[in-house]
C-alpha cells in the first residue's frame, strides 16, 4: 500500500510518518531527508539541490521528481511496493512507501501520477491530517530545535529535561525565525492556497481520506492504522 500524508505544517505529519513507517514496514520518504541525502554523496542531483537551497529558493518540480524518482528506483522500495499487503492477523500487515507532505501542488501530484505509472506503482491512500490553525500556531512556537543533532522538542508536550538544552547531545536549543506566529500565520496562508486545489484534486480521485490530528499522538497512529485495516479489507 502507498500512502500520502498531507497537512499544515505543525500538523505532526512528520511524527505519524515515522510511527506509521515503523509499525507497518513501509519505507518513509521524505523530500528534505532526500534532499540531504543527495547532497551528503555529491551526486549531481545533489549539487544541484544544494545550490537551490543556498539561494534560498525553492527546487524545482522537475529536480524534485529526479530526486524521488531515483529513491523509488532503489531495492528496497521495489520490494516492499511488491510485497502487498500481509495478513491482517500479521502485526505488520502493509508495505509500501509512505511520502510525507509530498506532493505540495496539483501540477506535482499529475507529475508524481505519472512517475508512479511509469513504474507500475499506484497511489492507494491520501491521509490529510485535519488541525485547527490555533493548534498548529500554538504547536510550531512552542518548538525548540537542536542545531547540533536536529533533535526536535516541544516546551509543552514534550519538553527536554533540562530546560533549552538537548538532551541527546547537549547543544542550546534554538527558537527558529520561522517559528514565530506571525510567520507561521504567513505560512499557513501560502499552505492552503497550494493545498485546498491538492485537496480537491485527490477527493476526485476517490482517494482522499481525513483524519483529525488533534490530541494524543498515539491515538491518532491508531485511528490511521484503522483507517488503512478498513480500507484493505474493502479490497
Amino acid at each position: 500500500m502507498n500512502i500520502i500524508l498531507l497537512g499544515y505544517p505543525g500538523s505532526g505529519k512528520g511524527t505519524q510518518a515515522e510511527a506509521l513507517s515503523a509499525e507497518l514496514s513501509m519505507e518513509h520518504i521524505s523530500t528534505g531527508d532526500l534532499f540531504r541525502e543527495e547532497i551528503t554523496k555529491g551526486t549531481p542531483l545533489g549539487l544541484r539541490v544544494s545550490e537551490y537551497l543556498a539561494g534560498g529558493k525553492l527546487v524545482d518540480d522537475k529536480t524534485v521528481l529526479e530526486v524521488i524518482s531515483s529513491k523509488l528506483e532503489k531495492p528496497e522500495i521495489q520490494e516492499k511496493s511488491k510485497e502487498g499487503e500481509k495478513s491482517e492477523k500479521e502485526e505488520k500487515f502493509v508495505n509500501g512507501f509512505l511520502f510525507d507532505g509530498f506532493p505540495r501542488t496539483v501540477e506535482q501530484a499529475e507529475a508524481l501520477d505519472s512517475l508512479l505509472s511509469s513504474k507500475k506503482m499506484e497511489l492507494d491512500a491520501v491521509i490529510f491530517l485535519n488541525v485547527d490553525e490555533a493548534d498548529v500556531v500554538e504547536r510550531i512556537s512552542s518548538r525548540r530545535v537542536c542545531p547540533k543533532c536536529s533533535k526536535v522538542y516541544n516546551v509543552i508536550s514534550s519538553p527536554p529535561q533540562k530546560e533549552n538544552i538537548c538532551d541527546a547531545c547537549g547543544g542550546e536549543l534554538l527558537f527558529r525565525e520561522d517559528d514565530k506566529p506571525a510567520v507561521i500565520e504567513k505560512r499557513m496562508m501560502v499552505y492552503k492556497d497550494l493545498t485546498e486545489p491538492l485537496i480537491s484534486y485527490y477527493h476526485a480521485n476517490g482517494v482522499f481520506y481525513e483524519i483529525q490530528a488533534r490530541g494524543d499522538a498515539t491515538a491518532i497512529t491508531e485511528n490511521i492504522i484503522s483507517l488503512i485495516k478498513a480500507e484493505i479489507s474493502k479490497s
